[in-house]
């Protein structure tokens, strides 16, 4: 999975915003409640492949070794698609981000084995990364620097931005810009320096005036993006602007 850029700033909610916010995938989750509706399980899904590898470092940083935390990690999100364990969990304030932790510090309460049985014989495999290039993802981290938390936390924001930066990308390249967009991403995390906009605007035979303008359309669509992307993990709008921040946070360290 390639770097996130550098963090965008929060931006006020929006009126749209509110009214769009019912169809966000952890809304769905928790609408699904008891009665596992595909809709429910569909969205609960593709959030556990997305937000994988921050539960994979925690419970890595927990202590267990590369093949234990493959198999805890893929045990919880097998039982947690197989079983429809929302109705028994308490929401944490509606954030998918807390509830996860929740649920995964209960699994891991328990037996190893069911894990070790719910990965190999049984339940539904979460499979969205590759345990050798989780592994390999991990041994990037500084060693015994962050607490579990902490380490959890800076993760799940790094793959928030990582989720709007492909989404972003997604839409360039529908667009027919992907090639324009592969120049112009790493000003989405940095300035550009004396003479770097002309030089690159040269090249894509536009004005350096019109190339700063693009720059600047890039990096606000981003944040919305970003903004999207926090508020499919909560369950109310009023909760965005908090999320936010609290993510920010965590990659500020």
């Amino acid at each position: 999975m390639s770097s996130a850029p550098s963090s965008p700033a929060p931006e006020p909610a929006s009126p749209r915003g509110v009214s769009a916010f019912a169809t966000t995938r952890w809304t769905l989750v928790l609408a699904a409640g008891g009665d596992a509706s595909a809709q429910g399980q569909e969205a609960l899904e593709q959030l556990c492949r997305t937000y994988w590898f921050p539960l994979y470092a925690y419970v890595r940083r927990r202590g267990h070794d590369t093949h234990a935390a493959q198999d805890l990690t893929q045990g919880f999100f097998a039982r947690l698609l197989e079983r429809n364990d929302l109705a028994g969990l308490t929401r944490e304030g509606g954030k998918f981000r807390s509830f996860l932790l929740t649920a995964l510090n209960h699994f891991l309460a328990n037996d190893h084995e069911r894990a070790q049985a719910l990965k190999r014989g049984g339940g539904r495999a979460v499979s969205s990364l590759d345990d050798d290039t989780a592994e390999d993802r991990y041994r990037l981290e500084p060693a015994h620097t962050e607490s579990p938390d902490r380490l959890f936390e800076r993760q799940w924001a790094l793959v928030l931005m990582e989720e709007a930066l492909r989404r972003l990308a997604d839409e360039q390249s529908a667009a027919g810009k992907g090639e324009t967009f592969d120049v112009l991403r790493p000003f989405l995390s940095r300035e550009p320096a004396p003479g770097e906009y002309a030089e690159l605007a040269a090249g894509l035979t536009l004005a350096p005036g019109t190339l700063a303008v693009q720059v600047h359309r890039l990096r606000e669509r981003y944040r919305q993006l970003v903004r999207a992307a926090v508020a499919d993990t909560v369950d109310s709008p009023l909760e965005v602007e908090a999320e936010m921040r609290h993510l920010l946070a965590a990659l500020q360290g």
